[in-house]
């Protein structure tokens, strides 16, 4: 049974901001695939959802005459992985679409519920902040912009209001142009699996140099987060396994990961070296360049 109080369909962005703004109780649901199931085990009781579904203005991706990318929030996966303008440009991104759940899930799941429901195991965070995802978030006070890594503050907790709506999501020419990219995800089954460990890597290469990284995870601790050390590690290095090695060392030394029931500690530990070492890899390959690994 679904505890549910009222069901309003928006017919526009403002309409669906109004209705967040009327009800205390009310909860966006769009395709419904974490909402519903979070709702039937009990949480949200009572919600007055508010529909932003059928919402063709924040859904598809949109290249900017500027280069930007804009990913509406509606957008749901199988869209995002086939969309020409994301396998140009940030395949990665569409890879990493593709690794949550089945079709099913892909076809109605939207990758703005992916980001806002704050878990460590979504698959898409990782590669949209190796990306420098920009968060467009907007409310009947205005419209406000969070990078995505200054969005999770903790387990299934985000800096979004309660009567605040992700519209967009935005990727800067910057940080897509030349650059290399790659997500793995290490789960018990190929398919239909929540992730054990899931790292991405995106760089740019320059005469053989890493110019630019970013190396995020998941569920190697609270939140998906970048990891500070691998990127120092591996920034201004050339691009050989040695620096791969490097890189992956001091990831290992800089991860928290916790054990649970899917995983040990020290388990995750090893998977974060050993992703990082793949990931790294085919970013640098991606790239143009050739690890030698």
């Amino acid at each position: 049974m679904y505890d549910i109080a009222s069901l309003h369909r928006a017919v526009s962005v403002e309409d669906a901001l109004r209705a967040l703004a009327a009800n205390e109780n009310a909860l966006v649901i769009s395709g419904g695939t974490d909402v519903l199931v979070q709702n039937r085990e009990g949480r949200h009781a009572g919600a007055a959802l508010v529909s932003i579904h059928d919402l063709e203005e924040i859904r598809g991706v949109s290249l900017l005459e500027n280069g930007d990318i804009l990913i509406g929030a509606a957008t749901c996966f199988t869209d995002l992985t086939n969309s020409p303008i994301i396998q140009s440009h940030i395949p990665m991104l569409g890879l990493a679409a593709d690794e949550v759940g089945s079709p099913q899930i892909r076809n109605a799941g939207t990758i703005g519920g992916n980001v806002c429901n704050g878990v460590t195991s979504a698959d898409t965070a990782p590669s949209l902040l190796a990306l420098d995802a920009e968060l467009e978030l907007r409310s009947l006070e205005g419209e406000r912009r969070v990078p995505l890594e200054a969005f999770y503050t903790g387990p299934g907790r985000t800096v979004r209001r309660r009567d605040e709506l992700l519209c967009f999501l935005r990727i800067r020419p910057d940080s897509y142009h030349n650059v290399g990219g790659c997500y793995i995800k290490y789960g018990k089954r190929n398919a239909m699996e929540i992730s054990t460990l899931g790292c991405a890597v995106a760089l740019r290469l320059r005469d053989g140099v890493i110019e630019r990284v970013r190396v995020a995870y998941g569920v190697a601790g609270p939140t998906p987060a970048r990891c500070a050390a691998a990127e120092v590690a591996a920034l201004g290095k050339p691009a050989t396994a040695q620096t791969v090695e490097q890189t992956a060392d001091a990831a290992v030394r800089a991860l928290h990961p916790r054990t649970s029931w899917r995983a040990s500690r020290e388990f995750r530990l090893q998977l974060s070296h050993e992703l990082l070492k793949r990931a790294m890899t085919q970013a640098i390959a991606n790239a143009g360049g050739n690890a030698d690994v």
